[in-house]
């Protein structure tokens, strides 16, 4: 837990730092004005950050904040809003998790990252390359298959999708796989035709596994911010969205953005991207991001 503590706090430096600035600069004579503006800043939102700052106020007006005790109050706060919509993942043998997202996002390396955790935590993955549209996706797949040791069930460029998934999983039942990770077609959410084919794909993963797909990771890039909010609606809407995965968390300073997917989509956060290197994608825990991100700025 402390390994993940100090990694989160690396990643969110940015955001920590923002933070910092804002509420050092009102001297944390805190109002409801400086707080709401220092959440904003850090692109938490404008419902999450207006929530959060009447919280602030009417908590302070009945004493249960005083002087000194206001990131403590935060803390708490942030933490219990994180934790909010965390349900359970259904499980299956084998366990399929579609992943999606637009172009540019780190669809590919998130896929492959979790076929990597899956196999050093002992158990038999695979990877499935249902980007078809370009060459280059299914090579830069199977480089990664290779860097996490995780096979890769590919066919050429140009084959329909729903038949490279439906082949895969049923490979993968009979090989007694413990997880399948899907990677699809990056595809932006106006583009209506892309949308349907991708609820094709679960329906076909459906057909071939009972209960699968058993979870539908969104990775979004966290350098967008709220703006990407619109895209995560669309793909929840048209991909059965379970859990979103963070990217690049430690090149922004708008990791607040956690906040506003958990309170505004109702979708669980599930892992966060910190890096580049298949160790850098780590499990969300929210109170140890509540701290990561907090902890510090007294």
């Amino acid at each position: 837990m402390l390994d993940l503590l100090q990694r989160l706090r690396r990643g969110l430096g940015a955001t920590r730092l923002l933070l910092g600035e804002r509420l050092s600069a009102a001297g944390w004579t805190v109002t409801r004005e400086t707080l709401e503006e220092a959440l904003l800043a850090s692109d938490v939102g404008p419902d999450v950050a207006e929530t959060l700052a009447q919280e602030f106020d009417s908590a302070r007006a009945r004493g249960a904040v005083t002087a000194g005790s206001e990131l403590c109050w935060l803390r708490q706060r942030v933490r219990a809003l994180l934790s909010a919509d965390d349900g359970d993942v259904p499980k299956g043998k084998p366990h399929v998790v579609l992943v999606v997202g637009v172009n540019g996002t780190g669809k590919t390396t998130t896929a492959a990252k979790l076929a990597g955790l899956a196999r050093e935590s002992g158990r038999q993955a695979v990877l499935v390359a249902a980007d078809t549209f370009r060459a280059a996706a299914i090579e830069q797949l199977q480089s990664w298959g290779e860097r996490v040791q995780v096979p890769v069930v590919a066919q050429r460029a140009g084959t329909d999708p729903g038949a490279v998934v439906f082949d895969a999983l049923k490979a993968a039942v009979a090989r007694g796989v413990d997880d399948v990770i899907v990677d699809t077609a990056g595809r932006l959410h106006t583009k209506h035709n892309l949308m349907a084919e991708l609820e094709k794909v679960r329906k076909v993963c459906a057909r071939a596994v009972a209960g699968a797909p058993h979870e539908v990771l969104l990775v979004l890039d966290a350098t967008t911010g709220t703006n990407g909010l619109a895209q995560a609606r669309e793909f929840r809407a048209r991909a059965g969205v379970t859990g979103v995965v963070l990217t690049k968390l430690d090149g922004t300073a708008k990791g607040g953005v956690v906040l506003a997917v958990a309170r505004e989509l109702g979708v669980p956060v599930r892992w966060v991207g910190v890096g580049e290197a298949p160790e850098d994608l780590l499990p969300f825990v929210p109170e140890v991001f509540a701290n990561a991100l907090l902890e510090g700025l007294a």
